[in-house]
């Protein structure tokens, strides 16, 4: 009964980790677990970074909304973290103009 007991109270006080998914717009449910993800405060533009080294897709959520953008090398998003402005630096090297920048998926299957 003791061993019962002790193993209840081990499973009860483990971390529970439950996985976490976000909506990405035009690409739908996105599980992050592949991701390394910072919360920001220092912008009033961005939100959220999560980066995904292996396959290179950065999220960036802004307003509440998440975006994703390929091929974006790890120097470019370093650079983005530590910008004296993360809008402006996001708006001119990683999101671009109209034509959709540097970084933009191509249309989703």
């Amino acid at each position: 009964m003791t061993r019962i007991a002790f193993i209840l109270a081990l499973l009860l006080a483990a971390p529970w980790e439950e996985a976490e998914t976000v909506d990405v717009k035009d690409r739908g449910t996105v599980d992050l677990k592949p991701f390394n993800c910072q919360d920001i405060t220092r912008s009033s533009l961005v939100g959220r970074v999560c980066y995904d080294a292996a396959s290179r897709r950065l999220l960036v959520q802004r307003h509440a909304v998440y975006r994703q953008y390929c091929e974006v090398p790890k120097s470019t998003v370093d650079a983005f973290l530590n910008a004296p402005s993360m809008g402006r630096f996001f708006k001119i090297n990683i999101e671009g103009g109209d034509e959709g920048g540097p970084h933009a998926c191509p249309p989703h299957r």
